[in-house]
């Protein structure tokens, strides 16, 4: 037979699918463990790394904050302590044949709490004590009475006519120990010659 008929598709040819067709959209493809624990918690997930982030934020800020100048270092404990003469006291009962008695005023103006720690003078023939005994300590804003005593031993190593006599006293606070000589004035120069000579009269050392 003989004509033109409508083409016959060739084997293993197959008709285009309409793409707006009920089977157009492919399904989903399944999620593995992790995008379904992921689908389940996003929300939590999502407040979790932004509480991270702000708390990692924060710290880094905290971290590179501006500090505060540290605080200074309190001052040496004989730049904040004078000692003033007063006059002369009774000796104390039991000092001995040769001794005598005088008061100083002791301050501390600022600062740590100052320990006086010892007392000493320069002379060689004498020893001293005081009262309040050492170590005694003196907060910053206060002053205290100190009762210092001379013990002669050897009259012949004292100056019977001393220029500008001084006490050597040990400080100590925070932040250092210090020996510091206090020159008390013409008067307690005055006072101690006149007790030396006094001390000494007897003929003792």
């Amino acid at each position: 037979m003989s004509g033109v008929g409508p083409v016959e598709p060739g084997e293993g040819t197959h008709a285009l699918e309409s793409r707006d067709g009920p089977d157009a959209a492919a399904p989903p493809r399944p999620r593995g463990r992790v995008g379904e624990w992921y689908a389940r918690h996003r929300r939590a997930t999502l407040a979790t790394a932004t509480a991270t982030a702000l708390l990692v934020g924060g710290a880094c800020l905290y971290a590179t904050r501006p500090q505060p100048p540290a605080p200074p270092d309190p001052p040496y404990p004989s730049q904040v302590t004078d000692v003033h003469y007063l006059s002369g006291e009774a000796t104390p009962a039991g000092a001995g044949p040769h001794s005598f008695s005088f008061g100083v005023e002791l301050s501390v103006l600022a600062g740590p709490p100052v320990t006086v720690t010892r007392v000493s003078q320069p002379f060689a023939g004498m020893s001293v004590t005081s009262m309040p005994k050492v170590p005694f300590r003196t907060s910053a804003g206060t002053s205290r009475k100190v009762v210092i005593t001379m013990h002669v031993s050897q009259c012949r190593k004292v100056p019977w006519n001393a220029g500008l006599p001084f006490l050597d006293v040990t400080l100590r606070n925070t932040r250092a120990i210090e020996v510091h000589s206090f020159i008390l004035g013409q008067r307690y120069a005055q006072h101690l010659s006149e007790a030396l000579q006094v001390a000494c009269s007897n003929g003792s050392g």
